[in-house]
């Protein structure tokens, strides 16, 4: 349980390091796909999937929100 805390508040740290970032669709859809990955490897670590599969869908799905949105 602690390994999967401790990737988590590393994700959290990781979306709070690069939250405020992009200021182009470029930017925003590489922001958003390190965000996602982060995200999706933390979630999957905590509910028993594999973490490089929700890495792949989070930073997927990540940065395709982030470049298709406008600042």
């Amino acid at each position: 349980m602690t390994r999967a805390f401790t990737k988590v508040m590393a994700a959290m740290m990781l979306v709070f390091a690069v939250s405020a970032c992009g200021s182009d669709p470029l930017t925003r859809g590489v922001t958003g796909a390190a965000i996602g990955a982060g995200a999706g490897a933390g979630v999957s670590a905590v509910t028993g999937g594999k973490p490089a599969k929700g890495a792949l869908i989070g930073g997927a799905v990540g940065g395709l929100g982030g470049a298709l949105t406008a600042p």
